[in-house]
């Protein structure tokens, strides 16, 4: 769990070295335990998210979502947005060979693809409404990439998520039998993912 702490808040973007009059990264803390009864995976992370100015609430709770359904020991946040050449979350070996390589949003397929060419496995959450047409367009492309998975969660379930976000966060992700339930601030809700591809 300290690992975790640690090389979580190593997500810092370009703009917190800049002069003062550039925007910032925004800090959330979260405090998630997961209940993974399908990996039989039981454990706390703490983690310090430095949030992008350009990433909103929504795109940050599937981020922790995606890393709540994958956590492992070694996983953690890279630079995602404020670097091209990272994830936003990978899990490597000791070697520093790319286990798991996981980004959230709509990449393009050359990025997709790129991916797939330098980690074991690669995992894209996509959201929003406009997520059906981002795969129509470039599904046919990735085709060929037998490492890749792409999940979609529902814009409704995205949404609701996003209402959970707070500078300090407790929430529990509990999974079972391909079910995902997200608990904080009192509520519960039912998250639905579709399979696009994997």
């Amino acid at each position: 769990m300290l690992r975790s702490r640690i090389r979580a808040s190593l997500y810092l973007p370009l703009e917190e070295k800049t002069p003062a009059m550039a925007i910032k990264a925004t800090i959330y803390k979260a405090d998630i335990q997961i209940a993974d009864m399908d990996r039989h995976y039981y454990q706390n992370h703490v983690l310090t998210i430095a949030r992008h100015p350009s990433e909103t609430d929504e795109r940050m709770m599937v981020l922790l979502l995606a890393f709540a359904r994958h956590a492992h020991e070694a996983l953690v946040f890279a630079k995602g947005i404020a670097d091209a050449d990272e994830p936003d979350i990978w899990q490597k070996d000791l070697t520093g060979a790319i286990d798991l390589w996981i980004d959230v949003g709509q990449p393009d397929d050359r990025r997709i693809l790129k991916a797939c060419g330098r980690a074991d496995k690669v995992k894209i959450y996509s959201y929003s409404y406009s997520s059906p047409i981002w795969w129509n367009q470039i599904g046919s492309r990735v085709d060929r990439a037998r490492n890749l998975e792409v999940i979609n969660l529902s814009p409704s379930s995205s949404l609701e998520m996003a209402k959970l976000a707070q500078r300090n966060m407790q929430l529990q992700y509990t999974m079972q039998d391909g079910e995902v339930w997200v608990s904080g601030n009192g509520e519960t809700l039912q998250i639905e993912l579709t399979q696009l591809k994997g």
